[in-house]
Parts: structure tokens; sequence; C-alpha cells
């Protein structure tokens, strides 16, 4: 039996990347560690494509897969200092002001959008100003109008109603405040498919979220509606029963039973998976 070759032996060490958010439940960005010992929780500077942001360290320097291209990470520039937390403080100042300025101008110009946030680069040389609208708006004179006015690079970002919502933040109809602006880092799809097959009325005012959109708790149980459905027949189904032979009319998932419309009488019964006899049919 031949010896197996590693083909990674002897190639130099990948340099160690590190997962860093800007939120606090926000998405996680890959930084190259640049050698830094980091640990979780820590406070980093780093230069992305945006400037200088200040960043949260979420998962700690590991060693990325080699397939990953390291070329188009940034590095993590140092660890927060305190001249870095005054810049923060002072940006904070800054952003009010420009929020202010910039609401003003939207109203001038009767633009239809609605300003969510801004936030400031760390050297204070950029502000990016965060919106929403239903359709694309030409915001040219207001940037360089607001580029003008504060002096800086100005960039606007359309966000969606889930951003928005995870960014103000709220309490949800089941008294806790919501998932998004909480603990849930990004946004997977939700469909109309996901209630229908747990079984719930199609009411998109009982559907819908803070955010108007369809509610991101209705992904949490999907997988487990899909696997206990796989076992019950469907309906429409004929089948045979210890309780009576007859059509399946429905299935109720969660007790793993089917309503079973008897063929003899027209009754309906409520039968388990052990009531049912003879070929059974996976749904």
């Amino acid at each position: 039996m031949s010896d197996q070759i590693d083909p990674f032996e002897g190639a130099p060490e990948l340099p160690r990347i590190v997962a860093v958010s800007f939120l606090a439940v926000g998405h996680f960005y890959n930084f190259r560690a640049a050698g830094l010992a980091l640990k979780r929780g820590d406070r980093v500077v780093v230069e992305g494509d945006d400037g200088v942001r200040i960043g949260k360290v979420e998962i700690e320097p590991y060693e990325p897969a080699r397939t990953l291209d390291l070329r188009s990470l940034h590095p993590v520039l140092r660890l927060v200092a305190a001249g870095d937390f005054d810049g923060e403080g002072d940006n904070l100042g800054r952003e009010a002001a420009a929020r202010h300025v910039c609401l003003h101008r939207i109203r001038e110009r009767n633009l239809p959008m609605k300003l969510i946030s801004v936030e400031y680069m760390l050297d204070g040389r950029k502000a990016v100003f965060y919106f929403t609208a239903e359709n694309r708006i030409d915001f040219r004179d207001l940037v360089r109008d607001l580029a003008n006015t504060l002096r800086v690079r100005v960039e606007m970002k359309q966000i969606g109603a889930r951003d928005e919502t995870k960014v103000t933040g709220a309490v949800g109809p089941c008294g806790r405040e919501l998932c998004c602006s909480t603990w849930l880092r990004d946004f997977e799809a939700i469909t109309v498919k996901m209630a229908r097959e747990q079984g719930l009325a199609l009411n998109p005012s009982r559907l819908a979220g803070m955010c108007g959109r369809l509610k991101c708790c209705l992904r949490y149980e999907y997988s487990t509606y899909l696997e206990l459905k796989r076992g019950l027949p469907n309906p429409g189904k004929r089948v045979q029963s210890v309780k009576g032979d007859g059509k399946v009319l429905r299935q109720n998932i969660l007790k793993q039973t089917v309503l079973i419309q008897r063929d003899e009488d027209g009754g309906v019964v409520e039968a388990t998976l052990e009531d049912l006899v003879g070929e059974r049919a996976q749904a």
C-alpha cells in the first residue's frame, strides 16, 4: 500500500482570519487578523470598503480554508485605543447633526424616502446615510448638497424593510423583543409555503411581522413540520384503518393523526399511524 501524500505538506502557514460585526447583532465580516492576539468581544479598528470603522470580534482568529482568496480581505488595523473611543464619541454628535440636516433637505425636495440612520466613519471623512423607499430615488442633488454642507464624502444606501426594523427595534406580537434586533444576524428567505405547510391560516395580518413582511419565525419549525408530514398519508389518499376504510380529509401534523371520512357511513374519525393497516402510502 503506497503512502498517502498530503498536498498541503510543507505549504506556508495561512494567515489567520477573524469575524467582526459592526452592529449589536449584525452580520459577520471576515478580516485578516494581522498577527494580533484577539479574543471574542475585543473592540478593533478595521478598514473596509466603506472606510475606517470600529467593530467587535465575534469569532476569534482561525485558519481559513485554503480555497479562500485572502487578497479580498482587509486586515484588522489595531485594537481600539482611548483616542478611538474619543473619535467614536465625537461622531455620535456629528451623526445627530447630519441626520437633522438630511431630514430637512429631504422635506425641502419632497423626496419619497425615509431616513433610517446615519453612520460616520471613524476618521470623520465619510458619512453613510441609510434609507428606505418604495422605488428608486434620484438623490444626486441631495448628495451634493449634503457633501457641501457637511464637508464630508457622502454615500446613500437603500435598505429593506427587514433591515429598517432590525435597526429601530420593536416588541413583537409574542410580547418579546424582535428576533432580528436581539439575536438574528442574517435574514433567510421566508415564503407563504412555510405557513401553508404548518397548517396556518393564510391571513396577512397574522403572518406579517412588524416590518410588514412575513414573520421570520415561520422558518423556525418549518423543517420539523416537513419531517413529521413524511409519515402521514396526504389528504385525498384512500386508506384502510381499524376504525374504517375511507379517504383522508386532513392531517394533524403535531398529533401525528389523520381525519378519515369512512366509506361505510360517511362519518369522520381520527386515526393514528398505528390505526392504519394495509397499504400505508407515505406523504
